[in-house]
């Protein structure tokens, strides 16, 4: 999907040769005009933030999504199997119940950042987005927003994690692992943890949404992304 529809914003800002460049790239024969495909683009982008970035941002939106769950870093599931052998296995939920919490909240810091890197595309970036394979547009938003979105994710996950109660939580949960007679200690970083493991579910969604529309005719609700897309298949 974001291939194509990640071009919209390019219009605003290239010159009128360059979008006549992209333009003369497209298959023949399509009908459209740049007004319309503009148009369809942009219901495209907003149809895959509001189906999957934004169901990411719901209670539950990571934690009952078994694609983009978070699970127990490696060093931790020792943690998890050592409690749950004690009787502690409503704190071993609960311990992974809230990184879930922590990233649903952080996820709503992603849209304006998106926004942002396709303003930022150049010419370039639009023309190997719109002819290029179905996960194009989600590689170059990785590519172009990782940085700012660990920037954003991280002080959110952090302040979450106390709002949640995910600091008590997992304190408690460590605190009685290395209490445990001869276990190896430890003091894992869930905060980075977290960070990275939600930036993995939102693009994770984003390329489902994108190989959605690109491939399934159904996926495209309205009569411009039919036409636009209809172009797209031409490629």
């Amino acid at each position: 999907m974001k291939k194509v529809v990640l071009s919209l914003m390019v219009f605003s800002f290239f010159s009128c040769a360059e979008m006549q460049q992209v333009m003369n790239q497209l298959p023949q024969g399509t009908g459209l005009t740049q007004a319309e495909i503009g148009n369809g683009l942009k219901e495209a982008l907003n149809n895959g933030i509001s189906k999957q970035v934004t169901k990411l941002t719901t209670t539950d939106g990571f934690f009952k999504n078994e694609a983009v769950k978070i699970l127990l870093p490696e060093e931790l599931k020792i943690v998890d199997t050592k409690l749950r052998q004690i009787g502690l296995s409503s704190l071993a939920d609960e311990g992974l119940k809230v990184l879930n919490r922590a990233a649903e909240d952080a996820v709503k810091e992603a849209t304006p950042i998106f926004v942002d890197a396709v303003k930022q595309m150049t010419f370039n970036d639009a023309k190997n987005i719109l002819m290029g394979n179905n996960t194009a547009a989600t590689t170059y938003l990785q590519n172009t927003t990782s940085n700012a979105l660990y920037t954003k994710f991280n002080p959110v996950i952090k302040n979450s994690f106390a709002k949640v109660g995910a600091d008590q939580v997992w304190n408690n949960i460590i605190t009685k692992y290395n209490s445990i007679p001869l276990v190896t200690k430890v003091n894992p970083d869930l905060t980075d943890y977290t960070t990275n493991k939600a930036m993995e579910g939102v693009f994770k969604m984003i390329a489902v949404e994108e190989g959605n529309i690109r491939t399934n005719l159904n996926a495209r609700s309205s009569d411009l992304l039919k036409k636009v897309f209809a172009m797209q298949d031409k490629k």
